[in-house]
């Protein structure tokens, strides 16, 4: 095996297992935000979908997710624990670290007053949705793109970071892109994701599901429940290519010197917070702590981690409220 500190190791002992249950992780610290701002109003109507980004203005007011959240003492949050420089254990401190980690510590900073008030759980990509309706987590901070789909089943907050789906393959693979160099190329993505549901409208050929998916059977070689399981079967041989959001894609080509992208992102997504739908108060105190975040600590994450394997980003996405 090759790459970063022996990725396939790391997967098999978190990333495979973990992907099966809600596994309780770490809880962690940032600083606070609580800076008011404001953005651009768009009328959007509930049974519409012009714009999904387009989230509930900001407020400060508590409500009753919010003193739920206070009433327990913690705030819990489904977070990945495999995606590099997202979320992930350390391996030499075994702690939880990541841009998407330094920003549930900032919700929580801000909704408990200390840093250290929240609970990480791991979720696999296919079970964030149901963490949030069954109500083991509050929130998914977990690289969850906004779609029209997603917002009839959680309720988002406005967009904290600017992704694109993206191919991933061996350096001196074929494969181009995004296109027919994937005929007859066997293709890996995460089970749930915006990934697969680009291949199921257009694979240009390529095999991307399992013999026996959405079965008990089901071989978990195309669709797995993490995104470093793509990469551990990558580098196993099993698969070809990956395909996922750029800003997972860097992170795994940063494990893997061997793998690198391949052509341009052939969509614009934006990642968002998630809550249980309905839970509206919850939502505008988590768009209240990005008003803050975009203004400082946004940068300070993003030099962090992301710079070097993501570089040329300016700034994070304006934010986009609604009217209703």
């Amino acid at each position: 095996m090759r790459g970063w500190g022996g990725v396939a190791a790391m997967a098999a002992a978190c990333g495979l297992t973990a992907a099966l249950t809600l596994v309780p992780l770490s809880r962690g610290d940032i600083g606070p935000a609580r800076v008011s701002g404001a953005g651009s109003v768009l009328p959007a109507k509930a049974d519409t979908c012009r714009d999904p980004e387009a989230s509930l203005p900001p407020s400060t007011a508590d409500g009753p997710a919010v003193a739920a959240i206070k009433a327990r003492g913690r705030l819990i949050v489904g977070v990945d624990q495999n995606s590099y420089r997202w979320g992930y254990r350390d391996p030499a401190t075994g702690r939880l670290e990541g841009f998407d980690i330094d920003l549930a510590r900032a919700i929580a900073q801000d909704l408990l007053g200390s840093r250290d008030a929240v609970v990480f759980r791991a979720i696999p990509t296919n079970q964030r949705i149901a963490a949030l309706e069954n109500g083991t987590v509050d929130l998914v901070v977990r690289t969850m793109t906004i779609n029209c789909k997603r917002i009839r089943q959680v309720a988002f907050s406005t967009a904290y970071f600017q992704a694109g789906q993206q191919v991933l393959a061996p350096e001196n693979s074929p494969v181009t892109g995004y296109d027919s160099s994937l005929k007859g190329k066997r293709v890996c993505s995460a089970e749930g994701s915006t990934a697969y549901e680009a291949l199921e409208r257009q694979s240009f050929g390529a095999v991307f599901r399992d013999r026996h998916e959405d079965s008990p059977q089901d071989e978990d070689v195309h669709t797995v429940p993490n995104q470093l399981d793509c990469l551990v079967r990558l580098q196993m041989g099993e698969v070809d290519a990956v395909v996922t959001d750029n800003a997972l894609a860097a992170g795994q080509a940063a494990q893997d010197p061997a793998v690198t992208l391949k052509g341009r992102p052939f969509t614009t997504e934006y990642y968002g917070v998630a809550a249980k739908l309905g839970n509206d108060d919850l939502v505008r105190r988590v768009n209240q702590v990005l008003v803050d975040y975009r203004k400082g600590p946004w940068t300070k994450a993003y030099d962090r981690w992301l710079r070097t394997v993501l570089p040329g980003i300016s700034g994070p996405p304006a934010p986009k409220y609604r009217t209703n």
